[in-house]
């Protein structure tokens, strides 16, 4: 039983060449102490210039991946060893997190390291590494049962029935995008068994993480299993998975 988990097309990356020129880059360049195109590109902080590129609406956007991140390492079905995480950036890097990871909870900590990560290919320990690799590679490493894509123009289904029929020795594979609008840069359709979409209004990237964990931590029971492994007194004892 293991759930992948992986956030695709992520708009993270470096400060590209052609607006690493741009005064206000220059200014935080100058402020870290590193050459612009080391920058992690922040459209928070570097907006006049990222909209100058193409795409530019929905660049620069590595607040998203930090808040996935954070919610699906802190969850119960990682502590329990059955989650794996990667990160696929829209440039088809691809970084892997060790389970144990504890990652800042700062966002601005969380950005150095990942500038670290860009320039060294892994942080300390390796808790972190990154390799290229396109979507399609990732998802052909992990060899799922099942590959399951998350996406507005999905078909219209409940948790319960994405995750209806779950077998424990399924290997089942998530994909979530981590990007702000619009959809997918990869071709995830013939990467996919379904596509599908679980509310009428678009979520963030976090939001569909936490409730993709949580509906499968339900599925296989995971609540009472930690609850009776621990030995807790009063817990309903009815639940047969």
């Amino acid at each position: 039983m293991m759930l992948h988990l992986i956030l695709a097309d992520c708009e993270l990356e470096r400060v590209p060449p052609e607006i690493s020129h741009h005064r206000i880059i220059k200014w935080w360049a100058r402020r870290r102490g590193r050459k612009p195109t080391e920058l992690i590109l922040d459209s928070s902080l570097f907006f006049p210039a990222i909209r100058k590129l193409e795409n530019g609406s929905r660049r620069g956007r590595p607040d998203i991946v930090h808040r996935c991140l954070l919610v699906a390492l802190d969850s119960p079905l990682n502590k329990e060893g059955l989650l794996r995480v990667y990160v696929h950036t829209r440039n088809d890097e691809l970084i892997t997190i060790e389970p144990h990871t504890r990652l800042p909870r700062t966002f601005n900590r969380f950005v150095g390291l990942i500038e670290s990560l860009f320039l060294k290919g892994f942080t300390e320990r390796k808790l972190l590494k990154m390799r290229k690799a396109t979507l399609e590679e990732v998802v052909n490493t992990i060899r799922p049962s099942k590959t399951i894509c998350f996406s507005m123009r999905g078909k219209p289904k409940t948790w319960k029935e994405i995750y209806g029929g779950v077998h424990p020795t399924h290997r089942i594979c998530l994909i979530i995008g981590g990007f702000p609008e619009g959809e997918f840069i990869s071709d995830v359709d013939h990467l996919c068994d379904e596509i599908v979409c679980v509310d009428p209004e678009p979520l963030a990237s976090s939001s569909i993480v936490a409730r993709a964990i949580f509906a499968y931590e339900e599925e296989v029971g995971l609540q009472m299993k930690r609850f009776a492994r621990s030995g807790f007194e009063g817990i309903p004892q009815n639940d047969s998975r």
